[in-house]
């Protein structure tokens, strides 16, 4: 099985941005990509920034035109979509991510973890996410997403790899020099939970951030598979061997050998 991930640079312009992700959709599919992801927030210029009122006219809901077009975009297909967005549910905001296979929808991912640094303002737009972790049931196996910051969180790893999760993808929007901390990060849940992952990092120059790209994805024992990319905008392409997955989980069963009740501690609110 092939995947994909999309990044590129985004502009406050958000038909253009669209526009941007349907060409590097289209290279996606002439690959025969079977599950595609775009970067965090995929469609807008990056607003969290700084605190701006202003921009929560951006947000969308998950039935909206974004999410509608890209269904048509895959329709008559089996390619599953994973399309960050900023989404409005009622009168809360969250940064999510809403997972299309085919013209239907199979559910949203609400990020957990939000973050709340300088340029990176996003505890003033998004709400802490209400769906747990949930683990997509494709025809091309079984997913789970940690959005950006989740990724620091292993035990959201840990629970979608128990879940059944095969494949995990992280959509970010990381700049600076912070590549090798989230390439360690990921290559640790990688190999500790027996997942393939699949990092995609937004690229381009913001008014504020240099986005640098460098996506890549991760085999169970750490080791690269595809990437890291360059800064510019690309598609990233990985080949995930579900039977390879199923080898290395017997050659090294961390997960078979979990004993939480070691560990009671972390939730007993002492430490």
């Amino acid at each position: 099985m092939k995947i994909a991930g999309i990044q590129f640079a985004c502009t406050r312009d958000k038909d253009r941005n669209v526009n941007t992700a349907i060409k590097l959709l289209n290279a996606a599919l002439n690959k025969k990509a079977d599950i595609i992801c775009f970067q965090e927030l995929f469609n807008q210029y990056w607003f969290p920034k700084d605190r701006d009122e202003t921009a929560f006219a951006l947000a969308e809901s998950a039935s909206d035109d974004t999410v509608r077009l890209f269904k048509s975009l895959v329709k008559g297909t089996d390619t599953v979509i994973i399309l960050p967005i900023f989404e409005k549910a009622g009168d809360h905001y969250f940064n999510s991510t809403v997972v299309i296979e085919g013209d239907r929808t199979l559910g949203t991912y609400r990020k957990l973890n939000v973050t709340d640094i300088p340029l990176w303002e996003e505890k003033f737009y998004f709400a802490q996410g209400d769906t747990g972790l949930p683990v997509f049931e494709t025809r091309h196996g079984k997913f789970g997403i940690q959005m950006s910051w989740d990724n620091f969180f292993q035990e959201g790893t840990r629970i979608l790899a128990l879940k059944g999760a095969d494949m995990i993808f992280a959509p970010t929007s990381c700049a600076f020099k912070s590549q090798h901390i989230w390439q360690s990060v990921i290559s640790s849940n990688a190999i500790t939970n027996g997942v393939y992952v699949m990092r995609v990092n937004r690229a381009g120059s913001e008014e504020a951030q240099d986005f640098y790209g460098m996506s890549f994805c991760v085999n169970p024992e750490g080791e690269l598979i595809g990437g890291p990319t360059g800064r510019s905008d690309t598609v990233l392409l990985a080949d995930v061997d579900l039977d390879r997955l199923k080898l290395i989980r017997r050659e090294w069963p961390i997960l078979k050998e979990i004993k939480p009740g070691l560990y009671g501690e972390i939730l007993g609110g002492n430490l």
